[in-house]
């Protein structure tokens, strides 16, 4: 049996969980989960914002730990691996996008916690390509969040080609634009923060960004026209895009990371006049995670965490809910 910690119905508290998981899949590998990041999907997915919940419902999807069994027909890992796993748990493996690399853009992707349960537990479930090893000399502790946030801020690195000579803005610096800043900064752009919180613009500097800009001044906005080659924002609020669009230099790219639901309104002219562009993506390949943890572990990039142990699991989405993390909220689990 598999202890956990699930919910029974929306926005219900977490409590002690058992489920048989049943015979291990050839494919599929089991982790003794070490530590387990909370992201705001888990809480999306808790409250069942999205409408795909089931309940009850385990959270759990920046998992780091040891593999602890593995299927008859893994070959890529081994007993005793110390791994992460993160929004997906598996792949169809045969249509043109997994044969293309692009597994995350699969249509019959599996995720960690949609129909299936999580890593609020001491055990959790993976097909092995959805799993990646560890470097060394990134701990258990911090590896959790690279595997969804840090990844999803990465990925659109790689995906637009952006060069180490960019000048790009980040929006939000909170548990997404803190590893956002780290990661372009150590790509070698010219980065700037926007941010409207005196304490959040001394952090971004200490992070790696380079300037800031409080994105409640319409004139600094203004005055910052055709300065960016790119922009990541990693909010999941509706903000003024005309006015960030404006701060793009010609074919300068808006791309968004952080899940907003209402529509965006966007003047096309806008975009038309001076060619740019306005995209979003999801998490990463797994070749993509192997290729960030890398780059992470070479260039000492951590995100900054606030550790909990299982038995608070409530304070600790309480905490992400409602308060102010800097900037990841991690559990313990053993």
């Amino acid at each position: 049996m598999i202890k956990a910690y699930a919910a029974k119905a929306p926005g219900a508290q977490l409590e002690p969980f058992e489920y048989d998981a049943g015979p291990l899949g050839d494919h599929d590998v089991e982790i003794d989960v070490e530590y387990c990041g909370i992201c705001h999907s888990d809480l999306s997915m808790l409250n069942n914002e999205w409408g795909i919940t089931r309940y009850p419902f385990v959270p759990g999807h920046e998992v780091a730990g040891r593999i602890a069994a593995v299927g008859g027909q893994v070959k890529s890992l081994k007993v005793g691996d110390r791994v992460g796993l993160g929004w997906h748990s598996g792949y169809c493996m045969e249509c043109s996008t997994c044969m293309g690399g692009d597994h995350n853009l699969c249509d019959h992707a599996q995720g960690t916690i949609v129909g299936r349960h999580g890593g609020f537990a001491d055990k959790v479930r993976a097909q092995s390509a959805a799993v990646v090893k560890l470097p060394d000399n990134i701990s258990s502790e911090v590896a959790g969040p690279l595997f969804c946030g840090g990844v999803t801020v990465f990925n659109p690195i790689v995906q637009f080609d952006v060069t180490p000579t960019a000048r790009v803005g980040v929006i939000g610096i909170g548990g997404l634009g803190h590893m956002a800043v780290q990661f372009l900064n150590k790509w070698g752009c010219e980065v700037t923060a926007f941010t409207s919180s005196e304490a959040k613009r001394t952090e971004a500097l200490e992070l790696g960004a380079h300037k800031t800009l409080d994105s409640r001044d319409t004139d600094a906005l203004k005055a910052a026209a055709n300065s960016f080659d790119f922009i990541i924002s990693t909010v999941n609020v509706s903000l003024n895009w005309g006015a960030y669009l404006a701060t793009l230099k010609p074919k300068g790219r808006l791309h968004l990371v952080g899940a907003v639901l209402e529509p965006m309104a966007i003047n096309v002219m806008s975009l038309m006049g001076a060619q740019r562009s306005v995209s979003s993506s999801p998490v990463g390949s797994p070749a993509v995670i192997a290729d960030m943890l890398e780059f992470a572990a070479r260039h000492h990039i951590e995100p900054k965490v606030e550790v909990f142990d299982l038995a608070d699991v409530n304070k600790a989405v309480e905490r992400l809910e409602h308060g102010s993390p800097r900037y990841r909220v991690v559990l313990k689990i053993k």
